[in-house]
């Protein structure tokens, strides 16, 4: 039996050629889903990072203090967080929001002798009462808009705790919350629906960043929660 071996060597040219061109759709398909699978994971601890600290943070613990702000730290160390807004790779942002009422107006002050609501601005909005940051506060804007703290209608966050007064509450449109698509209570007409007025909510946010390759776009993964 006679063997071609200058057929051979022609055909060892070719299976070369064909596994270039193979492995030019497979290393980018590869890494493509490793990136996937990445981001897949950074999504499901975002979403973890969101519910544990909210949890927290609904049953009172005061992230403003450096000593509370490292459980977070911790929490969300595979998220690349930090304490610096310029290093940090995600963001936590933590709001507690209220809904005036005319008891809230009441109580500051903001009512006639009839004790119907006046110079109470708010009447029947949600407000914010306290904002937290933590990360990088330029990654992404919360869902829920943020307290406006410039202009006449600005309100003031207290630079330790970042609570707002009641005053800034009531009168301030700096203060005012936005719920897209939901409204966690209404009275309208009379009809009342939704969570008992009075009711504080206590929001956790979290944005992270994904993996990013040249053909793969960077993706911000974010979640938030209600407590």
């Amino acid at each position: 039996m006679r063997i071609n071996f200058k057929r051979r060597k022609e055909r060892k040219g070719v299976a070369i050629v064909e596994f270039s061109f193979i492995m030019l759709i497979l290393v980018p398909l590869t890494l493509g889903t490793t990136a996937v699978g990445l981001n897949m994971l950074t999504t499901l601890s975002t979403v973890q990072v969101a519910r544990d600290v909210g949890h927290m943070y609904a049953k009172g613990t005061d992230f403003s203090q450096p000593g509370n702000q490292t459980v977070v730290l911790a929490l969300a160390s595979n998220l690349g967080l930090t304490t610096s807004a310029s290093t940090s790779k995600s963001l936590v942002i933590l709001s507690t929001v209220t809904y005036v009422d005319k008891a809230m107006c009441q109580s500051a002050g903001k009512v006639d002798s009839s004790g119907n609501p006046l110079g109470c601005t708010n009447y029947l909005k949600w407000v914010f009462t306290q904002r937290t940051e933590l990360g990088k506060t330029t990654l992404r804007t919360s869902n829920f808009g943020s307290p406006l703290t410039s202009g006449p209608n600005g309100v003031t966050l207290d630079p330790d705790s970042g609570r707002i007064s009641l005053n800034d509450q009531v009168t301030k449109s700096g203060a005012v919350a936005t719920f897209s698509g939901v409204n966690p209570y209404s009275n309208v007409n009379g009809t009342v629906t939704g969570l008992p007025s009075g009711q504080v909510i206590y929001i956790s946010e979290v944005a992270s960043t994904g993996i990013s390759m040249p053909y793969i776009s960077q993706n911000i993964m974010y979640s938030y929660g209600m407590f």
